[in-house]
């Protein structure tokens, strides 16, 4: 049996994948550690996991700074501050720990997710086999190629990291050995990356215990919409959750969408992830919770109101459920767009969506079956594509 490594930054989105391919090694007889911020990273796994603590020197605070400026900032700003507050302060922060991980654990195999850079450059210089585990499709579009001096930056960036922890060799962001992305072709759309990866579709796992929830509220009756803009992006949404309850208290309530205009019909339930105090008051059919079980919700939801984090697409499309968009920052406008071209989802503008438009964005999801059944198919191919047993087939052809 071989020892893998998996090496993480501290996000839910990047960790939860990992934890559904690490346990289908377990079971197998493999042997497990994960290396990343011991805590950040330390709540997002399964308390029974092995975590070798990396990067506790970029500490909270640092994070949550960063976190904050980055809330801020739209365009080249945003991706700025990501690459250079986060990733390579983070990275080079890791570096130490993983390299500590990898004489004591002796793994044979590095796992590190793209955006944990210091995975790549600690295995190339310990000359150890690496995949990469791509959380999202967005790199493998060259998601800035038509903006050639944006992506100059961004590889400047990488090669200066890399060179400075003594590896060359290819972009970090993809193995020379293995890349897996948790999609499917038609969802990623045309690879432009000088790769070949291997894609497995979503590797769902163990979730952390899922918060108390009043199943009671929900009228079956009633068509349901959750609403969620992922654990990292709720302080931007204060204005997308005034559209949001203005369009159910009002239109959305009694209305469907018949030739352009609203028509009256049994309304719908929605409801929303997010601090109540970010929101204000709601109608009686908007029930906010600072946190809420989506998985369960959404086996039993009509639609969803995104950002276009990766992970709640793909728990969508699992489900077969179609999608309104609102994309903010980062991967998020090209998951949303891939979502879109789909016919699984209609995009909207996150910071410009009337309650109107929203209204209509919604009620034509829900109405139209075309949405249900493109969500359908994508996730019928999720299926296919074997999820975290796919993965644990690759690695271990790795060692």
């Amino acid at each position: 049996m071989s020892r893998f490594l998996i090496v993480v930054p501290p996000l839910a989105g990047h960790v939860n994948p990992t934890v559904a391919v690490g346990r289908e090694l377990q079971r197998r007889g493999h042997e497990v550690a994960w290396a990343g911020h011991p805590e950040l990273v330390a709540p997002l796994l399964p308390a029974d996991c092995l975590l070798w603590p990396a990067g506790g020197n970029f500490s909270v605070a640092d994070m949550a700074g960063a976190r904050a400026r980055w809330l801020n900032l739209r365009a080249f700003a945003a991706l700025a501050a990501l690459w250079d507050e986060v990733l390579i302060p983070l990275g080079a922060a890791m570096v130490d720990g993983v390299e500590a991980a990898v004489d004591g654990y002796g793994p044979d195999v590095v796992v590190a997710d793209q955006q944990a850079l210091a995975g790549g450059v600690v295995a190339r210089r310990r000359g150890l086999p690496w995949a990469t585990s791509a959380s999202t499709f967005a790199e493998l579009t060259r998601p800035y190629a038509s903006m050639p001096k944006v992506e100059a930056w961004v590889a400047e960036r990488l090669e200066a990291f890399q060179l400075g922890h003594g590896v060359g060799g290819g972009d970090l962001r993809f193995s020379e050995h293995l890349v897996i992305s948790y999609t499917v072709p038609e969802l990623a759309g045309p690879v432009q990356v000088p790769c070949s990866p291997a894609f497995v579709g979503p590797a769902l796992g163990e979730r952390p215990p899922a918060p108390w929830f009043p199943w009671e509220w929900l009228d079956p009756a009633r068509q349901l919409v959750v609403v969620s803009l992922g654990t990292h992006n709720q302080e931007a949404g204060p204005r997308l959750y005034r559209v949001l309850v203005e369009a159910a208290g009002s239109v959305l309530r009694g209305g469907s969408v018949s030739g352009g205009r609203l028509e009256g019909r049994p309304g719908l339930q929605m409801v929303l992830a997010a601090p109540p105090e970010l929101v204000g008051p709601v109608p009686g059919n908007v029930l906010v919770r600072p946190s809420v079980p989506q998985l369960a919700l959404l086996a039993r939801c009509s639609a969803v109101v995104t950002h276009g984090g990766v992970n709640t697409v793909n728990e969508c499309l699992v489900e077969g459920v179609p999608m309104v968009l609102a994309p903010i920052r980062d991967d998020q406008p090209i998951v949303a767009g891939r979502v879109a071209a789909v016919g699984a989802g209609i995009q909207v503008r996150f910071g410009r969506v009337q309650p109107a438009e929203m209204a209509m964005a919604l009620r034509s999801v829900l109405d139209d079956p075309a949405y249900r059944a493109a969500a359908r198919r994508i996730g019928a191919s999720f299926a296919l594509a074997g999820g975290a047993p796919t993965a644990a087939d690759l690695l271990e052809k790795l060692t």
